[in-house]
């Protein structure tokens, strides 16, 4: 008796070991909702800076900045390959520095996409001479080998096809593109407005992994214990599965049942299981395994004093009926031991179905949607770049136009969603790596199966710990910290106009505070001019008799100069904010651009690299099943 319990591991390292899955799994459903919560909040922030710019641009349209027609032909540089070969997540990182000052900092801009609202265009030339009508004093043409031509392109179709879905690949052809540029003269508005297209083209990329990562609706946040796990799988269920109206069952094994109508709870309108859903059904098994587990462990350690109270019996000759009654305690243990054993082989099981079927899947989808939003925010964000080039044409006319109060409320509201966009993309990075983490710390301990076998690894769990292990590497190694930098500098220079239009604000108050005190001075010598005349005499005729109209005459023109003088500061203060608008719109934004479109790029390569050994791991894995 007692030797079927021997195949099982070490009671205390099996309890130990599946309360840490346990924990990695209710982390990794907050991970989960955190990653959801992050992203959603990414997009949101992306479109909100891009409103929040033009709304700042808009109020600063009174400020007559014009656009200068360049002298020379506007050429298009080529723009970078998509992505470039050459480049790795790695030697990104290591080179961050001069590749800040250098391919990222100063990037050749891109050819934009041709937009029905927008000024840019192209032109091919294969098409019929009367679909290009081309104006000849406002557009100017350049051409671009393959490469671009491939790529603009690309960029082209991009506005008609899900940006997910874009790719911008280079061909063998030897045929040109050429490109027309509109030099038509823009103002900071229809700058701005171009940039608030991409921002929003931007924010659309990311919609397809939002459904991939969707909260469903009505469903609670997954709330902490305070402290106290809580092994009943009924009592876990009602905060764990909040889907509308549906009626979420659970039978006695702790199977997801259908509801009355037969459709299936946590899958979505095509019948597949959805990644939140698989998530937590993940941590629901967990949890009875864990109680089983334990509840094994309490059977065994019963069991072998029950044995052991046996064998002394037996060795002692003891009286019949208690030996029979030791025998049976022992057999009932070791039935109901090998019920649990049954029982844990049962759960395994089904964590294992969840992870091979759905999760792994599920894991390969969100890989493939980030790559897809990666490729296309770094073409929009490159088209970006291109775009604020033009700020460099914006000639600022002086102007004496002060800042108004509607003005600075919309470069306060600018500063706040910069604010936001650099939080939401740190939250965004941090929520990711936390995901991936949870996830390969579970997969690292669930892999030691329960069971007959606890060293066995199936070829999915290889494959699907490979992936999650390259995941992680990609992850940690992308530079975001160059990426959060470059909206970090954009936010402080719109700090920088924030203050310079607090200090134009104060310096007006204090002309105007001047301007008042000199009116009110002004006013008393008016009431004793015409009471004693404009030049009278003292009132007494002793030598040190003081004259009032004199004496306030010589405090109003005190009081005057001093005004004009902050006037004249006032003045000077309007025409720095001014110069200091301009100025840092045209040094930071170009910069923001350049980090993540550098960015873009390197996490385009880096997940599509992880997606693509995926694959050839899975493809290679079929290929050894086929062949004998």
């Amino acid at each position: 008796m007692g030797c079927w319990y021997s195949r099982l591991v070490s009671g205390e390292e099996m309890v130990s070991r599946c309360k840490a899955r346990k924990r990695y799994m209710k982390q990794f459903v907050k991970a989960r909702h955190s990653f959801a919560a992050a992203h959603s909040m990414y997009l949101r922030s992306l479109r909100a800076t891009g409103v929040a710019l033009l709304q700042f641009a808009s109020a600063e349209t009174n400020l007559h900045h014009h656009l200068r027609p360049p002298a020379t032909p506007l050429r298009v540089p080529p723009p970078f390959p998509n992505p470039p070969p050459a480049m790795s997540p790695t030697s990104w990182t290591t080179t961050s520095a001069s590749t800040t000052t250098s391919s990222v900092v100063h990037p050749p801009p891109p050819p934009p996409p041709m937009s029905s609202s927008s000024a840019w265009d192209f032109w091919d030339p294969f098409m019929p001479a009367s679909g290009r009508p081309v104006d000849e004093e406002e557009w100017e043409e350049t051409t671009i080998d393959s490469e671009v031509a491939a790529t603009a392109t690309a960029a082209a179709r991009s506005v008609a096809a899900p940006p997910s879905v874009v790719t911008a690949t280079a061909t063998s052809s030897s045929s040109e593109l050429a490109v027309v540029v509109s030099t038509k003269s823009k103002d900071l508005v229809e700058i701005i407005k171009e940039l608030n297209d991409y921002f929003v083209k931007a924010a659309n990329a990311g919609d397809p992994l939002s459904s991939l990562l969707e909260v469903p609706t009505g469903q609670l946040s997954y709330q902490e214990s305070s402290g106290k796990d809580d092994g009943n799988v009924k009592s876990l269920s009602p905060l764990l599965w909040t889907w509308s109206s549906s009626s979420a069952k659970w039978n006695a094994f702790g199977k997801f049942c259908e509801d009355s109508g037969g459709n299936n709870i946590g899958r979505g309108n095509d019948g597949i299981a959805t990644h939140c859903s698989t998530v937590e059904r993940l941590y629901v098994w967990e949890v009875k395994l864990y109680q089983e587990v334990k509840n094994a462990e309490y059977l065994k350690l019963e069991y072998e004093k029950k044995v052991a109270v046996l064998r002394k019996l037996e060795m002692k000759s003891a009286d019949y009926f208690k030996t029979e009654k030791a025998k049976k305690d022992v057999e009932k243990l070791e039935s109901q031991l090998m019920v649990a054993s049954q029982a844990i082989e049962a759960t395994s099981s089904e964590i294992t179905k969840l992870r091979e079927s759905e999760l792994y899947p599920q894991l390969l989808e969100l890989v493939k949607g980030l790559t897809c939003m990666w490729r296309s925010m770094y073409e929009f964000h490159q088209v970006q770049t291109h775009i604020v080039q033009q700020l460099k044409f914006l000639n600022s006319i002086p102007s004496s136009s002060p800042t108004s109060e509607i003005h600075r409320q919309s470069t306060l509201q600018l500063e706040l969603k910069a604010q936001q966009w650099h939080l939401s993309f740190c939250n965004l990075m941090k929520a990711q790596r936390d995901y991936v983490q949870s996830l390969t710390g579970w997969l690292r301990l669930s892999l030691f199966q329960v069971g007959n076998n606890p060293l066995h690894k199936t070829r999915q769990d290889s494959a699907i710990y490979s992936l999650c292990e390259e995941w992680q590497l990609a992850i940690n190694n992308v530079p975001d910290r160059v990426a959060s930098e470059g909206i970090k500098s954009f936010l402080t220079v719109i700090h920088a106009i924030v203050v310079q239009q607090t200090e134009e604000q104060k310096q007006k108050k204090r002309s105007d505070s001047a301007f008042k005190d000199l009116e009110k001075k002004a006013s008393e010598l008016r009431s004793l001019e015409s009471k004693y005349g404009p030049y009278t005499l003292p009132i007494c005729s002793s030598e040190t008799s003081k004259n009032p109209v004199r004496e306030k005459r010589v405090k109003v023109e005190t009081l005057r100069e001093k005004a004009e003088d902050e006037k004249a500061k006032h003045e000077k203060s309007v025409s720095v904010t001014r110069a200091m608008t301009m100025n840092n719109l045209q040094m930071g934004l170009p910069h923001v651009f350049q980090a993540m479109t550098g960015f873009s790029n390197v996490c385009t390569q880096a997940f599509e690299s992880v997606h693509n050994q995926a694959k050839s791991n899975h493809d290679l894995q079929n290929m050894k099943m086929i062949l004998p």
